[in-house]
Formats: C-alpha cells, sequence, structure tokens
C-alpha cells in the first residue's frame, strides 16, 4: 500500500537550522556554513522516512524562512524595491535577496522594508505574502525545486517534489495595485509550473504534490474555473506523470465535484479536521483516482488511535480497492515537534503522559504501520506497535490526571453576570481619563523586551541549580528595574515590566496552570528562525496561585506612570497550545478563561491600573468556511470577556492582535469590549484602520507604527507618516501609538533606536493635531 508525508519540519532535532539562520544574519558564519545545514537538515529527513519505509517521500518542503516565500522567488514574483539588493551590491547573492525580501534590507545604504507576513490559514504559522501587479509576468527565477530533488537522487531517493499549486499561491497573496483580480494571473504563471515540471520530468520525477488548501475553502467561479485550466494545461503536457493534490484544514464541501474532476492522479482529503467528507466521496470518486487519506494528525500530538484508523481504511479499501488507497498524515508534520525520543527529563514530561503523545517522527512510523496493519500480508510485521497502541489510548482514557470536578463544577456556574463590564465603554473612557491621566496619542509597548543571551542564561542557570532561586530573582528584578528606568527616560507614557522571567507568552502561563504539561524540545516553527514550544492541554485548566501579580507589582513599585499588567488571553492560549481532543475546545477554552479571569482581579486589587490580555491568536481560530465562523466567534468571544470582565470601570483592558484581516469581524472584535485594541499595521501601511474607520469602532486602537519582525528600523519621518494616516480616519482621542508587537526577538539596539524615533513621532503628530 502506498504511503506518503505531505512534508517534514525543517528546523532540526535541535533547531539547528535556527542558530544556523541567525549566525549568518548577523554576520557570524558564511553563506556556505548555512547551505551545508540545511543540507544536513534535508537529508537527514529523507532518511528517516526511507528508513521507515514511506513510499512517497516529499522534497522542497525544506525552507530556510517559508515555502510561500520560496514559491515567490521560484517565479519570480519579486518585488521592483529589491532589484538593488543584488544589482548595485556585488557579493550579495540570492539567498540575500530572499532574506532582504522576508526581512527588510538596511545596509550598504538601502533603507527596504519586508514583505508583509500573515498567518498560514488557522495555524500559528505566517508565511510571506506574495505581491502581484497588474499584467505581472513571471518567469523560472529559483532553481530550488530542481535542486533538491537532485541532491535526493543523489541519495538514491526518488523524492515526491511539493509545490504550492498555483491556484493556492496567487490566492495567497495580495494585489498591490487597484483594478484586478491577482487569479487573472492564471495564465501567466502556469506556463512557470510546466517550465518546473518539465524539468523535474526529465530528471526521472514519476510522482508531483501539488498544495491546494484553497479547495477547502469558498470559491467565486472565476477561482474555480483558474483550477480548472490549470490542471488541464498542466495535465496535457504531462499526461503520464502523477499528480497530487493536497488538501488540508477542511472540508471539500461544496468543492468536492471540482477536485473530483480535476485530472490529476489522486487526491488528498484531511481526515482529521473533516472525518464525515470520506463516505460522501467513496460514493462519488471517479474510477481513474486514488484517494489520500490524511488520517495521522499532522496538527496535534496525540497518538493515533490504530483501531479507529483501520476501521476507516478498510472502510476505502472496500470501496476502492488496495491500489487506490494511500496512507497519510493529514497535512505537513511543519506543525508537530520533531521527535519524541528527545523527551528524557520525566519531570518537565511525565512517562504516563509521554505514552499518549507522537512527534513527527512516531507519526511517520504510524503512517507506515497503518499500511502494515491494513494487509493481512503485512499485518504480523506491525502486530506488536498495534498491541502498544491499543495500551497507550487505554491508558489516556482512564488516566486520573485528566478530570477536576472542581474545574467543572465552575464551568457550569458561567452565565450572563460573567460576561459584562460595570458600564459601556463612554462611561469607563471618561473615568479611566481621570483615573489615569495621559496625554493624546499616548505611547507604549506591547510587552516583552528583548531577551538576550544573558537573560536566557539566567533561566538555564536556575534550572541547573548554578543559581539559587533568590539569586535568578534578584538578577531579573535588577533587569526590570533597568528596562524601567530605560522607558522613563525616554519619555513612554505607559510602561511594561519587559518580562525577563517569561519564557514565552504562552508556555510561562501554561507551567503555572494545572492540565498543562510541557516539552525539551517540542519546537514549532512559528516563521522564518522564530520557533515556539507549545504547551499540551492534557486535562482541566485550573489556576492555583497568582502567576503575575509578583512581577507587575515590584515594576509599579519602581515609577510614578503606570505600568501595565500583561497577560495571554484564553483563547490564545488555545491556539498555540496541543489542546486535548476529548472534549469541545469550548469548554477548554472556558476553562482557561476562568483562570485568566482569577488573575485579572488579583492584579486589579494590587494596584494595576492597566490589564493587557493579549488575543494575538483569534482571527486564526476562525474556520476556514464563513458559514462556519458565526459559532467559533461567539464562544471565543465570550471566553475573552470572561477573563477580562470582573474589574472596575477605572481599571483599563487592553488587548492585542497579529497580522489580521479586520474587516469581517469587525463586529465581533467590537464586542470583545476592550478598552484599548492595539493591532499590527505597519507592514500593511496602515491599510488594515479603514475596517475600524468604516465601521466607527468605539473604543480606542494602538495600530503598530513599525515592524518588530524585521531587524530594520524605520524613520521618525515614517512612523509620523503612520500616525497622520491613522489620525486621517479616526479621532485622536481613540489613538494609542505602539510598535506592531513585543520586542522579546529583536537586538537591544534597534530597540532603542525605533523606540526612541516611535516617541519623538508621537510628539510630532500631537503637536500637528494641537494646531
Amino acid at each position: 500500500m502506498i504511503t506518503q508525508i505531505l512534508g517534514y519540519p525543517r528546523i532540526g532535532g535541535k533547531r539547528e537550522l535556527k542558530k544556523s539562520c541567525e549566525h549568518y544574519w548577523s554576520g557570524k558564519s558564511k553563506l556556505s556554513d548555512l547551505l551545508k545545514i540545511g543540507e544536513e537538515v534535508r537529508q537527514s529527513n529523507w532518511k528517516i522516512q526511507r528508513d521507515a519505509g514511506i513510499t512517497l517521500i516529499p522534497s522542497n518542503d525544506f525552507s530556510f524562512y517559508d515555502q510561500v516565500l520560496d514559491m515567490s522567488l521560484t517565479v519570480g514574483a519579486i518585488p521592483k524595491r529589491y532589484t538593488p539588493v543584488l544589482s548595485e551590491i556585488k557579493n550579495n547573492t540570492e539567498t540575500d535577496l530572499y532574506f532582504a525580501m522576508a526581512r527588510g534590507y538596511q545596509k550598504d545604504g538601502l533603507d527596504i522594508t519586508a514583505m508583509e507576513m500573515t498567518k498560514w490559514f488557522d495555524t500559528n504559522y505566517h508565511y510571506i505574502v506574495p505581491e502581484f501587479h497588474k499584467r505581472q509576468q513571471f518567469s523560472l527565477f529559483s532553481s530550488k525545486i530542481i535542486n533538491e530533488y537532485t541532491e535526493a537522487r543523489q541519495l538514491g531517493i526518488n523524492t515526491k517534489p511539493v509545490i504550492i499549486g498555483p491556484v493556492s499561491y496567487l490566492l495567497l497573496g495580495k494585489e498591490k495595485e487597484v483594478g484586478f483580480d491577482k487569479i487573472d494571473l492564471i495564465k501567466n504563471i502556469v506556463p512557470i509550473y510546466i517550465e518546473i515540471l518539465d524539468r523535474l520530468k526529465g530528471l526521472g520525477a514519476e510522482w508531483i504534490q501539488f498544495d491546494e488548501p484553497f479547495l477547502s475553502m469558498g470559491l467565486s467561479d472565476k477561482e474555480k474555473k483558474a483550477f480548472e485550466y490549470a490542471y488541464l494545461e498542466i495535465k496535457k503536457s504531462f499526461p503520464k506523470l502523477k499528480f497530487i493534490i493536497t488538501t488540508y484544514f477542511e472540508g471539500l464541501r461544496e468543492n468536492t465535484e471540482l477536485a473530483l474532476s480535476l485530472p490529476v492522479h489522486a487526491l488528498h482529503i484531511d481526515l482529521v479536521r473533516a472525518p464525515e467528507q470520506l463516505d460522501e466521496l467513496l460514493d462519488i470518486v471517479p474510477k481513474n483516482l486514488s484517494l489520500s487519506l490524511g488520517i495521522v494528525d499532522g496538527r496535534n500530538i496525540w497518538k493515533n488511535d490504530f483501531a479507529k484508523s483501520l476501521e476507516v481504511i478498510a472502510k476505502a479499501i472496500a470501496k476502492l480497492g488496495e491500489d487506490r488507497v494511500i496512507i497519510a498524515t493529514s497535512c505537513s508534520l511543519l506543525h508537530s515537534p520533531f521527535d519524541l525520543d528527545n523527551e528524557k527529563d520525566e519531570e518537565t514530561l511525565p512517562n504516563e503522559i509521554k505514552i499518549w503523545l507522537a512527534f513527527a517522527k512516531q507519526k511517520v512510523i504510524e503512517v507506515a504501520c497503518l499500511a502494515k496493519l491494513s494487509n493481512k500480508d503485512t499485518f504480523s510485521e506491525a502486530e506488536s506497535e498495534l498491541r502498544q497502541n491499543k495500551v497507550s489510548i487505554l491508558s489516556r482514557t482512564q488516566s486520573k490526571l485528566i478530570h477536576k470536578p472542581k474545574v467543572k463544577e465552575r464551568i457550569s456556574e458561567i452565565d450572563h453576570t460573567f460576561l459584562k463590564r460595570q458600564n459601556p465603554f463612554k462611561i469607563r473612557q471618561k473615568k479611566q481619563e481621570e483615573a489615569i491621566r495621559l496625554p493624546l496619542f499616548p505611547t507604549t509597548t506591547i510587552g516583552s523586551f528583548p531577551q538576550t543571551k544573558e537573560v536566557r542564561q539566567l533561566r538555564s542557570k536556575l534550572k541547573k541549580g548554578v543559581l539559587t532561586l533568590l539569586q535568578y530573582e534578584q538578577a531579573v528584578k535588577e533587569e526590570t528595574e533597568n528596562v524601567i528606568r530605560w522607558q522613563e527616560s525616554i519619555g513612554l507614557d505607559v510602561l511594561v515590566h519587559g518580562e525577563f522571567e517569561r519564557n514565552d507568552m504562552v508556555e510561562y502561563f501554561g507551567e503555572q496552570l494545572e492540565g498543562i504539561a510541557f516539552t525539551q524540545f517540542g519546537w514549532v516553527q512559528s516563521y522564518g528562525s522564530r520557533g515556539v514550544k507549545p504547551p499540551i492541554i492534557f486535562g482541566d485548566v485550573e489556576r492555583t496561585r497568582p502567576m503575575t501579580v509578583k512581577w507587575s507589582t515590584y515594576a509599579q513599585s519602581l515609577t510614578s506612570k503606570p505600568v501595565k499588567g500583561m497577560l495571554t488571553g484564553p483563547i490564545t492560549i488555545l491556539q498555540w497550545s496541543f489542546v486535548r481532543n476529548d472534549q469541545p475546545r469550548e469548554t477548554t477554552a472556558n476553562q482557561i478563561a476562568l483562570a485568566i479571569r482569577d488573575e485579572v482581579t488579583d492584579l486589579e486589587n494590587a494596584g494595576i491600573k492597566i490589564i493587557q490580555i493579549d488575543e494575538p491568536a483569534i482571527r486564526e481560530g476562525l474556520p476556514l468556511r464563513k458559514s462556519d465562523w458565526k459559532k467559533y466567534l461567539e464562544w471565543s468571544v465570550k471566553a475573552f470577556r470572561i477573563s477580562a470582565s470582573p474589574v472596575k470601570d477605572e481599571t483599563q483592558i487592553h488587548t492585542h492582535m497579529c497580522y489580521s484581516e479586520f474587516n469581517e469581524i469587525i463586529t465581533n472584535i467590537a464586542d470583545m469590549d476592550a478598552d484599548v485594541i492595539t493591532i499590527e499595521t505597519s507592514r500593511s501601511q496602515m491599510e488594515l484602520l479603514d475596517a475600524f474607520s468604516n465601521f466607527n469602532y468605539p473604543n480606542e486602537i494602538g495600530p503598530g507604527v513599525y515592524d518588530i519582525h524585521s531587524p530594520r528600523v524605520p524613520t521618525r519621518k515614517e512612523m509620523t507618516a503612520l500616525l497622520k494616516k491613522a489620525s486621517d480616519v479616526l479621532d485622536a482621542r481613540q489613538i494609542w501609538v505602539n510598535p506592531d508587537c513585543g520586542l522579546k526577538t529583536r537586538g537591544w539596539d534597534e530597540t532603542k533606536k525605533a523606540l526612541i524615533r516611535m516617541v519623538e513621532a508621537a510628539k510630532t503628530i500631537r503637536e500637528t493635531v494641537s494646531k
């Protein structure tokens, strides 16, 4: 039976790629060193899958930064502003151009902004948004797809190149001028795909994977015709190549007929997110089409239930025959940690929980085992794995670690009184202005300050016993006081404590909540070299003690200026964790919301006047289809309001959201009823503010004025211009001045320069408005 993996994690088992990229960016290593690490990661990934017995092993799933950016470089979709990176700088390479597009370029006399970045569907991964212009022409610029296929062939592995399909690639992008629809570029871009395929065919490729996740979303008639056109042209040019179209994160639904009509060899479906679609498909799938069953969860870490999966596979085989069924992961394993075998510390991850889990390497083995168990001739080869699997699944269902009666009782007591502030915003705003007294265009930051090597070493030394708890806390106090004094010195209006005691905005809270477990090496890529280590929510969530009050009150004791209490919201903790799959996500969200609510109450009682409850992930949790949005938005907004509503009118509640298109959910954002919302807008040049302006958003807004995802430092003039744009569409009384996001991943030099200029920009715009 054929097996396939849709993609494999590329950061390396110990984050080798992250470290290598950052060394190259900082000038500490050569390009050859970076390329060598990339080669080692790719080849290790291929060998893991080959040794497990996977039939169709992916290539071109590796990336130094982002797979969508890779495709933009491949087809020559390079914005003109980057031309000088190669034409004017003698020793720059294609790799330097690539990183300039991702991160911006501010050296060698050039100052070029980065491309926009946004979330990859409903995941915590970010991609670089392609930029398109009317009548844009494409050309084969990068040979990455061909080079990596050739590299694998030299190892004796005939891989399945993974390519973002032409329709989804266009739909992932953004029109940079008015008067055209990006999908109209389909006839311009398909010839480049044909050129790539011709090169691959000549090298011996047999299978090609086209990722077309937009088949799981609502499509216009024009977009549907683009699918038909693209794949008919491709099939006409290569009648003997075997194409697999992959869909994931949702079911095909109204696109079922379209997907089944495309002239390809196999169609991949996600049976983790949309198991209900199989029955319909089995009755209507054409006789010349194979089905790839995405049955091993590529986005969560729970061990596959072999018994249940084998029933599904048997049903498919009974209808289609064994030769037309492919066993696969539900999506790329990019969203899974690398290898559970690296987790050896039982204090961090107890064995009782560990046996319930499977990371990427283990999921590869699960796919191979399911294929063997589905065939009577190979069943005995995996029979022992089946027995072990049954033991693990039973252990989890019977564990006493999972259920807490007190938590369940408290959930049952939630009613409308948990969801409302004392008074409407206009009344609260007046009371807050009297209590906090800030100027127009108040300045602040989103929360974290740079986590230097020295700060990270403090936590490491504490864990290793090199520092006592008292020594560690004294060192963190010194860092906190330094950042408070520095913020005062540059004139910021609302300060933050810097979060030097925190490893990650989700992990930090998870470590203090019951029902959540952690890993040492369970890293997952978020964007570029940025990785996160998601907590594992395995049971009922409960807060048993204050989590942030100590550090917030210490920081506030150092200054007369207000210091924000910094919390992560319930939906973000949910979205950025690996969540238990044995109860509705809504229930888990409410459990977390009650824990945050208790923390909010304690912060207010301790004298903290401004409390920020970050919800950068609330939009990314939206179901892919708009018809499913209402229910999710109802319970996610409810969870936020549970957490934010117990405070007095005078206490100001902030929230923060990441790159999002807000237009379609602006009503729901208003329903959250935060006093202040800060949003990422700098890469979009304030375009996202239109949604708030058109809606007449009543509360206060902090549109980000500089991009913290790039090392580039914006000028005061740029930030002033952005604030002018904001003041053209919003009342001055509504506007806050802040960076796009937290500053944890940035260096101190760039941070200081940017914030000083930001404060200067705020002073400039105040003078302009006052005149």
